[in-house]
């Protein structure tokens, strides 16, 4: 089923109706994260959503950053979100926003709710504010300053923002009505103090809003049609519209929420993938086998892959878990279609074809892909001197095996027929050579007497080739649900999660590979180059995905 014919969801039809009905003129939306990590595959839900959104009804989005806690945001955070955001294919409009934009209007806004008499200062501490909130099943119970009188108000904000109190010492709390079922309208806190610098502002605040406070205002200063979040946002939606109904902002935002991407085999907590980095599980945000963006970007996805992926799982208001095997299926459905096929022998294994022309070397053509035209064809080097995978050899064998037998024929692949002659041993008894007959005259057809070889297999030029090293990541963790309930997620890391093999051997052109450019490496997966270590001379190769869905077949078994 295509994208044109799916049936449409539910914000969609929204959107349509509002748009039929003129409640809104344009179409526009955001995507607004905290820039206090990278993002990740659940972002991506997000931002496809939102600018895709936009796209189809031809309105706008904007790339907004959620900066009201310096404590935890950093500039690193806002440059790698918006290199995610351009890879995956999204334009925002026009430059990029932060909520730190508009720090001096709610502040005055801030200011209008104490005027009002519908805010006022808090001296609580942290603990006893929870203490007087109450929990889901008991209301809570009005704070001994919420009657201070406006004037007083007034003047222990102004000292708040002047850096008169220490953190933690009062907050500004805005009156709504501390019985209220839903705990997010009990006198919620709007402006806290904390005195940090802010990779924006710098040293001009010491007092911050609170994401309640300055998201609806942000939305409304930017004229956002549909604030579309995450289903655990459908209980602050109340606490939303209050702002916005009670503040004299310039427009009137709706808040809709669709189901946020649970993906078994996987964890997606900023909190906990930080953790990750730091007790140096991973090496990085960017680390292949992590679920962020920029991880799968080294790794080898495609933006083309993820883009399917979100299409794919579609937009409900139902919580779900995914299964990750539908997201491998479409990196390894797009790289099928679109990476040139290379050879790499993982673990080589010299064969000596000994009836090739001494020092003779030609160059045999390849496809660069079977069935794009558009892919130029690969030149391989072949001379008497190849490596073949180690595994591809056996001195005895059952007819299931496939591949090269002492005194049996094999195709190479692209290339001509060769038999196994004798083997070479060293002195521990290990096969370190392959003494081969080579038939020169099976180039594209079989041999003249009729023998057909068994299978195929891949190989190199011995004398021409990509020294290399290759890295064969697996999921990360190999538990289906890694942080549910109280057990540690960490524990659930899957100890087998990369293996490096060093002393590979690639086709010749890999020598010109691009980072993040996919190959397949016939009969063993697809394959990127890694843009962060490696060199010319001795680059490193990620594996993106296996050809085959080899988690399922192990579960099957």
């Amino acid at each position: 089923m295509t994208s044109e014919s799916k049936p449409a969801h539910f914000l969609q039809n929204i959107i349509r109706e509002d748009l039929a009905e003129g409640r809104v003129s344009q179409l526009t939306t955001r995507f607004p994260p905290e820039p206090n990590g990278y993002l990740h595959i659940g972002h991506a839900k997000s931002i496809c959503l939102n600018f895709g959104l936009a796209k189809e009804f031809g309105g706008e989005c904007n790339l907004r950053f959620d900066d009201t806690n310096p404590a935890k945001e950093e500039e690193e955070y806002v440059d790698a979100i918006k290199r995610d955001v351009s890879w995956l294919g999204f334009e925002w409009a026009g430059e990029a926003k932060y909520t730190s934009d508009y720090f001096d209007q709610l502040h005055q806004w801030a200011i209008d709710l104490i005027k009002q008499g519908k805010a006022y200062v808090c001296d609580l501490s942290p603990e006893q504010a929870r203490e007087y909130r109450g929990t889901l099943k008991a209301p809570g119970k009005n704070s001994p300053f919420r009657d201070r009188s406006v004037e007083e108000n007034l003047d222990l904000f102004a000292r708040m923002a002047a850096g008169e109190f220490d953190e933690g010492s009062c907050s500004l709390r805005a009156k709504i009505d501390m019985a209220a079922p839903n705990i997010n309208l009990r006198d919620p806190i709007i402006y806290r103090i904390k005195k940090m610098a802010h990779h924006q502002t710098g040293d001009k605040w010491c007092v911050y809003p609170s994401y309640d406070f300055a998201h609806g205002q942000s939305d409304a200063i930017e004229g956002i049609s549909h604030s579309i979040c995450t289903l655990e946002f459908e209980d602050h939606k109340p606490l939303y519209d209050w702002f916005i109904e009670n503040l004299p902002v310039p427009a009137r935002p709706r808040q809709y929420e669709f189901a946020r991407l649970h993906l078994n085999y996987t964890v997606v907590s900023k909190r906990k993938l930080k953790l990750l980095v730091d007790e140096g599980y991973v090496d990085g945000w960017d680390d292949p086998r992590m679920p962020t963006i920029s991880g799968m970007r080294r790794r080898g996805v495609t933006p083309a892959a993820i883009r399917q992926f979100c299409e794919m799982i579609g937009v409900t208001r139902s919580d779900s878990t995914v299964d990750v095997g539908m997201l491998e299926y479409a990196i390894r459905d797009d790289l099928d279609k679109n990476a040139p096929r290379a050879m790499c022998v993982m673990e080589p294994l010299k064969v000596t074809l000994t009836n090739y022309p001494q020092g003779q070397q030609e160059m045999l053509s390849a496809p660069g892909h079977p069935v794009r035209d558009d892919l130029p064809a690969r030149e391989l080097p072949f001379s008497g001197t190849l490596y073949i995978e180690k595994e591809d050899f056996r001195e005895e064998a059952n007819k299931k095996y496939k591949r090269l037998v002492l005194g049996k024929k094999v195709r190479l692949r692209n290339a001509y027929v060769i038999q196994a002659d004798e083997v070479v041993k060293n002195d521990a008894g290990e096969i370190v050579e392959v003494l081969c007959s080579v038939d020169l005259d099976t180039r594209g057809k079989d041999p003249a007497d009729g023998v057909k070889p068994k299978g195929v297999i891949h190989w190199v030029s011995a004398e021409n080739n990509v020294d290399c090293e290759v890295r064969l990541y697996d999921r990360l963790f190999n538990e289906e649900s890694p942080d549910v309930g109280d057990k540690n997620f960490l524990e659930s890391v899957n100890p087998d999660n990369l293996q490096v093999l060093t002393g590979c051997k690639a086709e010749i052109g890999l020598a010109e590979a691009q980072p993040e450019k996919g190959y397949q490496f016939e009969r063993n997966g697809y394959f990127c180059l890694d843009s962060k270590y490696g060199s010319a001379e001795k680059p490193v190769f990620n594996r993106t995905i296996g050809l085959r869905d080899s988690w399922a077949k192990e579960q099957n078994k």
